[in-house]
């Protein structure tokens, strides 16, 4: 059934893919990740300075994805034509004593740049948002594929994927586990405390004592500014964040391509809390987000949590609406 299947008019394993930022210290790792898989057939780079050379460069590596790169914002409509997916890693990284929010008027304005381009040149794409703040850049997408009136929920995807990577690294070396073999669902939002860990719902199954469950769950909270510290000044996560914004894709292409049982946590538009953008798993489909999982049965611990987040959610949702309100 699957191999008949047609994603629009690119059919399974021939996906045409834009990375939107590609020449940054995410976008480059991201772009050489996407180049090597079977399932893109064409790789669209865009960014505002270097993407000739990234291009050539990628375009010498022996798989069949079809490099073409595009510089300027003259170029970027040209980009984005036809494309099945979107990923955007495209802003500033953060600095040491910089909060992901601090990014915030920087990277709203390019988010919001980039997602007019895609509603106007490719409204039904998967849009893969990597941009921080992600808490407030979904947001400003959304509000801004609503303007064209081309909003579709189920293809707005803000990627936490390197929450839950970083869960079951950590959750693996502290145990002595085979990481690929963990899985811990991670709920919420993208930033400090908004970042929810359901170690309760980890599999394999694992228990840990109250004190090191704090840190545990701390430290995947933290994981953005340990790195940021430990690069002093050279800039944040892009090798495990190119790492993460792949596998997020992979699954998307695979759930396109027919693909059963693909799942996902992505902070998405949500009716799980009272909250109008939420993480939680999702079922993807040929269409985007076929089903919300939900937050599953949390531990008293997390309910905690995700009580503790909902104010500073709601507060960074309000200023990704507001910016978009505002802008001229």
């Amino acid at each position: 059934m699957t191999r008949i299947y047609c994603a629009k008019m690119h059919c399974k394993n021939n996906a045409k893919v834009a990375v939107l930022g590609a020449s940054g210290g995410i976008g480059q790792p991201l772009s050489l990740l996407l180049k090597n898989s079977p399932l893109v057939g064409e790789l669209s780079l865009f960014d505002i300075a270097h993407t000739p050379g990234v291009a050539a460069d990628l375009s010498h590596i022996e798989t069949r994805a079809h490099v073409t790169g595009y510089m300027g914002p003259d170029q970027l409509n040209a980009a984005l034509k036809g494309c099945d997916v979107v990923v955007i890693p495209a802003g500033v990284p953060r600095k040491p004593g910089m909060t992901r929010d601090d990014l915030f008027n920087t990277n709203a304005t390019i988010v919001a740049t980039l997602a007019d381009a895609v509603a106007r040149n490719c409204p039904e794409a998967m849009i893969c948002i990597i941009a921080n703040p992600v808490n407030s850049t979904i947001p400003i997408t959304s509000e801004v594929m609503k303007k064209y009136g081309v909003y579709n929920p189920n293809r707005v995807f803000g990627v936490t994927t390197l929450d839950i990577v970083r869960a079951n690294a950590f959750v693996a070396e502290l145990k002595g586990l085979d990481p690929a073999r963990v899985n811990v669902p991670v709920i919420g939002g993208h930033a400090g405390k908004t970042i929810i860990p359901l170690i309760s719902q980890a599999t394999p199954k694992v228990e840990f004592p109250a004190d090191q469950l704090s840190a545990l769950t701390a430290r995947i909270q933290d994981a953005g500014t340990e790195v940021v510290k430990a690069k002093a000044g050279a800039g944040s996560a892009t090798l495990s964040m190119a790492y993460a914004g792949a596998r997020f894709t992979f699954s998307v292409l695979d759930a396109m391509n027919g693909k059963e049982g693909v799942v996902e946590c992505a902070y998405v538009r949500s009716e799980e809390t009272e909250c109008k953008y939420f993480s939680t798993p999702l079922l993807l489909g040929k269409h985007g987000i076929e089903k919300n999982l939900g937050l599953g049965k949390l531990s008293a611990f997390e309910e905690n949590l995700v009580a503790d987040a909902i104010g500073e959610l709601k507060g960074s949702i309000k200023k990704g609406e507001d910016f978009v309100a505002n802008m001229k």
